[in-house]
C-alpha cells in the first residue's frame, strides 16, 4: 500500500507542477487496500522496476460498453520518475496495458492528460494514441494497440 500510495503522491505533486491539480489527496493506505484489494477489486496497478527499484507505475480499470458488448481499459495514472524518462520505461507500462487489452478483448484504452503536459502528449502521440476531446486543458486520448 505504501509503494502505490507513494506513486499517487508523486503524480499528484507533478499535476500540481504543471497546474492539473490543486486539491488535496483524499487517499490514504487504508482506502489504497480497501478498494484495489477488497472482495471487488475497483482497479489494478502495474509496476516498472529497474535495478530492483520501482520506477513508475500504472493505475487502470476497466469499463464496460453495452453497445460494444466489450470492456475497454480506463487509465487513470500513469507515472514514471523524472530520472527514468525516456528510457523505456513508460513504453513498458503502455506495452503491458496494450497486453492486457488484448488478453481481455478490450476495444481501446482510454485517459486523459493535461494540455501543458508537452511531453507526456509527446509520448503519447508516439504511441499512437489520438486525442479525441479537449475541454480546456484536459485532452481526452484514445488508443487502439
Amino acid at each position: 500500500m505504501a509503494l502505490i500510495f507513494s506513486f499517487i503522491q508523486k503524480k499528484a505533486e507533478f499535476d500540481r507542477n504543471i497546474g492539473a491539480f490543486s486539491g488535496n489527496l483524499q487517499t490514504s493506505e487504508e482506502k489504497i487496500y480497501k478498494t484495489l484489494f477488497g472482495v471487488v477489486p475497483f482497479s489494478y496497478v502495474l509496476f516498472a522496476e529497474l535495478s530492483g527499484c520501482e520506477v513508475g507505475f500504472a493505475l487502470y480499470g476497466f469499463r464496460y460498453s453495452s453497445f460494444a458488448g466489450q470492456p475497454s481499459i480506463w487509465l487513470d495514472d500513469l507515472y514514471v520518475d523524472e530520472a527514468m524518462r525516456s528510457q523505456g520505461v513508460g513504453v513498458a507500462l503502455m506495452t503491458r496495458l496494450a497486453q492486457i487489452s488484448q488478453e481481455n478483448d478490450c476495444t481501446h484504452l482510454a485517459w486523459n492528460a493535461d494540455a501543458r503536459n508537452i511531453r507526456g502528449l509527446s509520448f503519447y502521440h508516439r504511441l499512437g494514441a489520438d486525442i479525441t476531446e479537449q475541454h480546456g486543458h484536459r485532452c481526452f486520448l484514445r488508443w487502439v494497440p
